[in-house]
């Protein structure tokens, strides 16, 4: 399973990767805001999932659920 966590270090970013922390899922973070802006994130943090972009509220279930 391929997951990364898209983060400026913003409050929601840290609830989001101590959420996932917590549940002991490994995760890459990318902070580089160029990157971010390619892939046309609107708001961060920004999930991906095995290919599929997750807004903070998907994220948040999608980590509750594993």
């Amino acid at each position: 399973m391929s997951i990364v966590l898209y983060s400026t270090g913003c409050p929601k970013c840290n609830v989001l990767e101590t959420k996932l922390n917590n549940k002991n899922i490994k995760f890459d973070v990318v902070t580089d805001e160029e990157v971010m802006q390619n892939k046309g994130f609107m708001s961060l943090p920004m999930l991906e999932v095995n290919g599929e972009e997750l807004d903070f509220m998907q994220a948040l279930r999608w980590t509750n659920e594993q």
